[in-house]
């Protein structure tokens, strides 16, 4: 048993010895006082999780020290005690702030049962305080910023929804916060204080996605040495989070629509049947009705993933999201990297406000952070922003140029920049490598050839 601090306060001093005897058996570190200033005087010195008060007392009665310690200190559990009871002291009493009411001659055994249930009592309040901290400290990273109507009905479904544990589709380009949509469903929902489990289905090879998706046996395969769990058995009462669901292949769509229609899968190499209790979220930027069409991807899987479907939108088609954005990223980069930036300057704001922004949020959320970084100002400026990502020629005339020019150039541009590394230019423009290589493909565009191919 932890080692709880009882303060007892009486004018008596039998009263004090007995119950000081009594409750140091019981296991409790017992101090003791005979009159409320001196109480007051040793709660400013020490701390108490319990005070045992006598409500009539020479000079400061009760009641007062009550509502006095209750100001020192807000979680101290207050029992009164008096051979004076009537009801309306008691009610006076629990209306201030007290846990219990006894009536003297004390009854011992009563005395610890509600003792025990006080200490219960605060350490409910005392984690579920803690609790509440960390789920606001959480919710600060999850929350998402924006003042525009678009971001508005997001967040409106979001709020809808959550409650609720039907599949959800998030749609949008890449970069446009899609995993942020799904983490503020699962926190809002009744499994927040489960896993949230992410899986990128384009970042792992076909053979992999299967057996981290539902685990393997000891044996299964080359390699497989022992059990091991899978993901979904991982978020299990949780959230699984498919990201990039349209990359899955085709033959795991098959075992994925079964899992969504039975919560049911075996392991690979396993012969028994698991069964879990888990939401799925997923997440594409590619067009599913034409993949569909294409026969790439099952219509019946389809259907099972977009009972409820949210379009996050993309950050040029949502202006005035990017100043909010951009305060909220000066002040997390700030306190990454021990900065003191204290704003943008409005060349800047004109500079950010004017270009297109094919990497979406990750970009804009890279480009200040790079600024906060390298800027030697109290403010970003153009040349904080200019001199890191993005030609100054974009950003000046940016009506010249078609969005695709623009996000061609773009790329060349970082490619230049990180000297052709693939993996540091995804990096800059909050994109996932192989969507890099995809667009480097669309645009013909390769190390050789890169001069020519500006636009």
């Amino acid at each position: 048993m932890p080692l709880y601090r009882i303060l007892i306060v009486d004018d008596e001093e039998s009263q004090l010895n007995m119950l000081s005897g009594f409750l140091k058996k019981q296991g409790y570190s017992v101090s003791t006082v005979n009159s409320g200033e001196s109480a007051i005087n040793f709660c400013d010195q020490k701390n108490f999780e319990l005070a045992l008060v006598d409500l009539k007392m020479p000079g400061m009665d009760g009641i007062e020290l009550l509502e006095r310690l209750k100001k020192i200190n807000p979680d101290i559990q207050v029992i009164m005690m008096t051979a004076y009871g009537s009801i309306e002291t008691a009610v006076d009493a629990m209306k201030k702030g007290a846990f219990h009411y006894l009536n003297k001659p004390i009854n011992l055994d009563e005395l610890n049962l509600n003792i025990k249930k006080a200490f219960d009592e605060q350490k409910i309040i005392i984690e579920n305080r803690f609790l509440k901290q960390e789920l606001e400290e959480k919710y600060k990273d999850l929350k998402i910023i924006g003042e525009s109507k678009a971001i508005k009905d997001v967040l409106s479904t979001v709020t809808r929804v959550a409650p609720t544990d039907s599949t959800v589709l998030i749609r949008g380009d890449s970069g446009t916060g899609k995993e942020l949509v799904a983490r503020a469903i699962h926190f809002l929902s009744k499994r927040s204080e489960k896993r949230f489990i992410p899986v990128s289905c384009a970042a792992l090879p076909e053979t992999l996605l299967e057996s981290e998706l539902f685990g393997y046996e000891k044996g299964a395969f080359t390699g497989a040495v022992k059990k091991k769990e899978g993901r979904f058995e991982l978020a299990d009462k949780g959230t699984l989070f498919l990201d990039e669901i349209g990359d899955i292949p085709k033959e795991i769509q098959v075992k994925l629509l079964r899992v969504l229609e039975s919560q049911r899968f075996e392991r690979l190499g396993g012969e028994d049947t698991i069964e879990v209790d888990v939401r799925i979220i997923s997440a594409t930027n590619q067009d599913l009705e034409k993949k569909i069409e294409e026969k790439t991807f099952r219509e019946d899987l389809y259907f099972r993933l977009n009972v409820i479907s949210i379009f996050v939108p993309p950050l040029r088609e949502r202006k005035e999201d990017i100043i909010p954005l951009v305060t909220h990223f000066i002040e997390k980069s700030n306190k990454k990297c021990g900065k003191r930036i204290k704003g943008i300057t409005q060349k800047a704001k004109d500079i950010l406000l004017s270009y297109d922004w094919p990497g979406n949020i990750r970009e804009l959320e890279n480009i200040i952070e790079r600024g906060v970084v390298l800027s030697r100002g109290e403010a970003l400026d153009e040349e904080d922003l200019s001199s890191l990502s993005f030609g100054k020629r974009k950003v000046k005339s940016p009506k010249d140029f078609s969005l695709k020019e623009m996000e061609k150039n773009h790329i060349i541009d970082i490619l230049e920049k990180t000297n052709w590394n693939l993996g540091k230019t995804a990096d800059i423009l909050g994109i996932h490598r192989n969507t890099l290589r995809l667009k480097m493909k669309e645009y013909e565009i390769d190390k050789q050839t890169n001069s020519n191919n500006k636009l």
